[in-house]
């Protein structure tokens, strides 16, 4: 039994996972300089910068992206508002949705931001074959999926369902 325990305990996925995530939070891709920020901030904020380069952003995207409720990503974005790292601008087609900017302020740290992102990232992959990698990487899509809440609210009706044809 104790060797089933030591062996469950040494592979257990989750606590792989949240070490690996503690490593990469103490590796913060934001500057540690004065920004105030918590880390989910920074994750949102980075996010923020780099999309907004391509694509408008809203509310919804942040919450979709990160799997957040609506009343998350709303504080999250009144404190980073709050602090000076982005803004919202109405939309001329609609002035209740509100378009998310990064300020001047939030622009100045991009460039370290993706710089760090390319070390933290070649840290990672340090010894790992393309192909290894690639599958890593697909497992844990399907982690974050398999524990998605609308996966389980379609596996909770799916289970309703079928106790209530018996």
């Amino acid at each position: 039994m104790d060797e089933e325990f030591e062996k469950t305990r040494q592979n257990h996925a989750g606590r792989l996972i949240h070490m690996l995530s503690h490593q990469l939070k103490r590796r913060s891709a934001m500057p540690e300089t004065g920004t105030g920020l918590t880390p989910m901030q920074k994750h949102v904020l980075t996010y923020i910068l780099f999309e907004t380069m391509v694509r408008d952003i809203y509310q919804k995207d942040i919450e979709k992206e990160f799997k957040i409720r609506r009343s998350t990503a709303s504080g999250i974005l009144q404190l980073m508002e709050k602090n000076g790292f982005i803004y919202r601008q109405s939309v001329e087609k609609d002035a209740r949705l509100k378009r998310i900017l990064p300020t001047a302020k939030a622009e100045k740290i991009r460039m370290e931001i993706l710089t760090n992102i390319k070390q933290t990232e070649a840290k990672l992959k340090e010894g790992i074959p393309k192909e290894n990698f690639e599958v890593c990487l697909n497992v844990m899509r399907q982690m974050l999926e398999n524990l998605s809440e609308k996966r389980q609210e379609n596996q909770n009706l799916g289970g309703r369902h079928e106790q209530e044809t018996f």
